[in-house]
């Protein structure tokens, strides 16, 4: 008996370590690098350039950019799921080769020293991470959307983010008065908001990657939520490079977020996802991902500083 005893508690032992190594592996690998941005100025009503599919008119919302030395504009899509703020190689190398000695990339890290204006605001880093991806840059087309990175939510920790979809405009500035504003969860540079479908409350991550989805749930939820044998909308999405299969139907709902109510047409659920995606979804208590296209007709404040929100 002492035997098995001493069996059993050197397999819970062994368990219990396992889970705390794991436990400090995911928090290590999904826990974002410290916000190695230098801000300073504010950007003010700048307008929104958005992307168009064939059916979706809000595939993706585009920021306008000026890197410090070069005049010309360029483009970095805004992407609130992504906690940090990053280069397209690609993009990169194709600028180098026209401006020599403008931009300093360093191949062996992956990062590169930049310093870019959104209007007025200037962003700098010495070690912005560049990611092996993109396309080259269209020179010759002056109306060319040439997206060079993503502007993550490291940015939006350093300043008040007013997107107002009802003017097609952003701003980012210093201070607001925060009347009627309501708290929201800012862990690892993730917006998680709270809402309501019916009676039913949701935890949803805002993630403007899925700029042209009102709601993007379950299997389950989308079933619940859609209306019976209404016509589905298939599409082929990407996610860094990954194909994913997206289903769309419509919706008749409301979705509450604080006092306002707005009209939840459609909804959407997604295959392909990894299962290591799938279950750090549901350790974080996330019911979904909200985009743009909810948003649309109103006016978005986002405090992450202070995890305070308002929707107009």
């Amino acid at each position: 008996m002492k035997i098995f005893k001493k069996v059993a508690i050197v397999s819970l032992v062994i368990i219990l370590l396992f889970l705390l190594g794991g436990y400090f592996y995911f928090q290590k690998k999904f826990t974002p690098s410290e916000n190695y941005l230098t801000v300073s100025g504010t950007a003010e009503n700048i307008p929104m350039k958005w992307i168009s599919s064939n059916e979706n008119a809000n595939s993706a919302l585009l920021f306008p950019i000026k890197i410090n030395g070069i005049n010309q504009t360029f483009y970095m899509q805004f992407d609130s799921g992504s906690p940090i703020t990053v280069f397209y190689k690609n993009s990169l190398e194709s600028i180098s080769e026209k401006y020599r000695n403008q931009l300093k990339l360093n191949s062996e890290k992956n990062q590169i020293a930049m310093h870019f204006k959104i209007g007025k605001l200037n962003v700098i880093s010495s070690s912005f991470e560049v990611l092996n991806y993109g396309n080259k840059v269209d020179f010759e087309d002056l109306n060319a959307q040439n997206i060079i990175g993503t502007v993550g939510t490291d940015l939006l920790e350093k300043r008040i983010t007013i997107l107002d979809f009802k003017q097609n405009q952003f701003s980012f500035i210093n201070q607001i008065k925060e009347n009627n504003f309501t708290d929201f969860e800012f862990k690892k540079r993730k917006i998680l908001i709270s809402a309501k479908v019916e009676k039913e409350n949701l935890k949803l991550l805002y993630d403007s990657g899925t700029s042209g989805y009102e709601l993007i749930t379950t299997k389950e939820v989308w079933k619940k939520y859609k209306i019976e044998n209404s016509k589905l909308k298939t599409e082929k999405g990407n996610s860094w490079g990954n194909t994913l299969s997206v289903f769309t139907a419509s919706a008749k709902k409301q979705i509450q977020f604080g006092n306002l109510n707005l009209k939840l047409s459609e909804v959407t659920y997604i295959e392909g996802t990894s299962e290591l995606q799938k279950f750090l979804m549901k350790r974080s208590g996330m019911q979904g991902m909200i985009g743009n296209k909810l948003f649309l007709n109103h006016k978005l404040i986002l405090d992450c500083k202070n995890e305070k929100f308002k929707l107009e």
